[in-house]
């Protein structure tokens, strides 16, 4: 069982990690300076938020740890970390469709809505599963 105990942490290969499924209190940090952005994270054992410049980036519920996150223009990847199987909400571009490849395996091709939303599950169990969101 891994997680982030300082909640939100940048990594040497540029991504960032945060969130920590452990908690049973509401735990946050604000204003983390990364790359030129300032993130803020809220996370405990229901749930678990993103956020960047003010704007949704990841939510999972039940709370979930997530490292190495790397978003681009083309993809979002991440390993997810959860107690339970967890179901995840990225912010991507608005009606667009993206492949979504869950250790390795595609799900399957889903388009956001108008508000950029993508929602998907990942069976986590207590293990480290690979996410790779494809834009298509």
């Amino acid at each position: 069982m891994r997680v982030v105990e300082s909640l939100l942490r940048s990594e040497k290969d540029g991504g960032l990690s945060f969130g920590n499924y452990t908690l049973n209190e509401k735990a946050k940090l604000s204003d983390f300076e990364f790359d030129g952005d300032v993130y803020k994270v809220k996370t405990y054992n229901e749930i678990t938020k993103l956020e960047k410049n003010g704007l949704f980036v990841y939510e999972s519920v039940p709370g979930s740890s997530v490292f190495g996150l790397k978003v681009s223009e083309s993809e979002v990847t991440f390993t997810v970390e959860g107690k339970d199987d967890v179901q995840i909400t990225l912010e991507l571009e608005s009606e667009t469709e993206y492949e979504v490849l869950i250790a390795g395996e595609s799900t399957g091709t889903m388009k956001t809505n108008l508000g950029g939303k993508l929602v998907f599950s990942v069976e986590t169990a207590g293990k480290d599963v690979d996410v790779k969101v494809v834009k298509r």
